[in-house]
């Protein structure tokens, strides 16, 4: 068995990574690249492999950084099942539609200044119609349930508690005579959040490919992260100014409506406009009000008694038209736009930003973490002049940053979920989907546990059990 760490190695974003086994290929993952514009596009066009070469495709869950790249994998010749959970399965479908629609609209905004000034047009990364060619493909698994993605490999998905429908990927391989059990974590959540429930830790373990986004630190307690994000919203909405929150379009989004809905229902906010400006996100709201199944006790408690977290409340308002969109920013008074990509890196959200981030008395309010080179890592890090739509801006809006509120594992939650693969004879540990930092941190704290064992790979690096 070999594996191949072709992407979310040392970095965060497009996860990829290639398993060759019994002379198979099994790709977990296919997921985009976020990063500078130039390699953004190398990255995500040229992949490694052919994919016509590859058997299978397992998807842990659908956000982009994870599925985004699939319908370049199909347009480029990849025809064979992409195994995933029911929601999954629905969740990516949309959410990629959605990503082809933002890369050609994006491209044609650009290119209307490129063709006044002469210069070369671009091509989106994919359209529409390349994203509807992947949903027939998919072919749903449910927890627990046992499937043969490629000959001499069973397989299940588990729990992972990171957004609804995520997964573990558990692979059980056999190979001349050799058995080995490879375990996936996915993005690991977070235990006692709302809607979901806690990750499924790892059961005799050979092998662990394991995130490790935030090993450099724990999260606070979520009931702090709310406690800021009301002070945030309170102190903006006192000084008149708007609140702009780049929020992925599932889970995140969700999490702010509920809380918002919290504090308007509790009176410690004024009752303002909400906006949820993202087709995406009601389409996503949609489906997780499908898969009750899915949920934590305490969601079925909300559900029960009528208050589901994305339940509408007075005040609030989903906007899928684009002409909608366009009149929130011809409005002036106080209020709370949560609009799509959660990087900031496509989306209403860019002209939202437009807009406001030259207001002192606004906020612009980061509520996750920002991949390198994206514009909501330069604005979290504080720069003064951002580019946006290829125009410099200057940032005169208040940037707010909440911690507490990533559906990750923070670093206890990771050391745990390595101690639990290390009961029963763990081979090695390979730390996947995290910077430099976190991981060398992390690795440290697990060698204080007696967990020797790990590596952080490098791009294109190959494993051989």
């Amino acid at each position: 068995m070999k594996i191949r760490f072709y992407g979310a190695a040392r970095t965060v974003t497009g996860s990829q990574h290639l398993i060759e086994v019994n002379g198979k290929k099994l790709l977990l993952e296919c997921g985009i690249f976020q990063g500078r514009r130039r390699e953004f596009y190398e990255r995500n066009c040229c992949f490694p492999f052919d994919p016509v070469d590859i058997d299978a495709v397992i998807l842990s869950h659908a956000h982009i950084d994870h599925s985004g790249n699939l319908p370049n994998l199909v347009k480029q010749g990849y025809e064979n099942p992409i195994y995933a959970t029911p929601p999954t399965s629905e969740l990516a479908g949309i959410m990629l539609r959605d990503s082809g629609y933002i890369y050609e609209e994006n491209a044609e905004y650009i290119n209307k200044r490129k063709r006044k000034h002469g210069d070369p047009v671009v091509e989106p990364l994919y359209t529409i119609e390349d994203a509807e060619k992947v949903p027939h493909l998919f072919s749903p698994v449910n927890y627990r349930e046992v499937f043969e993605p490629v000959s001499g490999v069973t397989a299940h998905l588990v729990d992972a508690g990171h957004i609804l429908g995520s997964a573990a990927v558990v692979l059980d391989i056999e190979e001349n005579g050799k058995k080995t059990r490879l375990w996936f974590s996915g993005d690991i959540g977070r235990e006692r959040l709302p809607l979901l429930r806690d990750p499924v830790m790892p059961q005799n373990v050979d092998v662990l490919l394991m995130e490790c986004t935030y090993g450099n630190k724990s999260h606070r307690d979520p009931e702090n992260a709310y406690i800021e994000f009301r002070n945030v919203v309170k102190k903006t909405v006192a000084r008149g100014g708007k609140v702009i929150v780049p929020a992925f379009a599932v889970g995140r989004t969700q999490e702010l409506v509920y809380a918002l809905n919290r504090m308007i229902t509790e009176g410690e906010l004024p009752r303002i406009p909400v906006f949820v400006d993202s087709p995406l996100a009601i389409n996503a709201t949609e489906i997780f009000q499908k898969y009750p199944d899915y949920y934590d006790d305490e969601t079925h408690e909300f559900v029960r008694t009528g208050r589901h977290p994305a339940l509408t409340f007075p005040g609030l308002r989903y906007t899928r038209p684009v002409a909608e969109s366009k009149e929130i920013n011809e409005r002036d008074e106080p209020m709370v736009i949560i609009s799509a990509s959660g990087m900031a890196e496509a989306g209403r959200i860019l002209h939202h930003l437009i807009h406001n981030i030259e207001d002192e008395r606004s906020t612009v309010c980061i509520v996750s973490w920002q991949a390198p080179h994206t514009l909501g890592r330069r604005l979290a890090e504080g720069k003064k002049i951002v580019r946006i739509f290829g125009e410099e801006v200057r940032v005169r809006a208040e940037i707010a940053t909440i911690g507490g509120l990533s559906a990750h594992g923070g670093q206890n939650m990771l050391l745990n979920y390595a101690e639990a693969a290390n009961e029963n004879g763990l081979k090695q540990i390979y730390l996947v989907h995290g910077d430099e930092k976190p991981a060398q941190i992390l690795t440290e704290k697990m060698g204080e546990r007696g967990i020797t064992k790990v590596r952080f790979p490098e791009r294109g690096e190959i494993a051989e059990f």
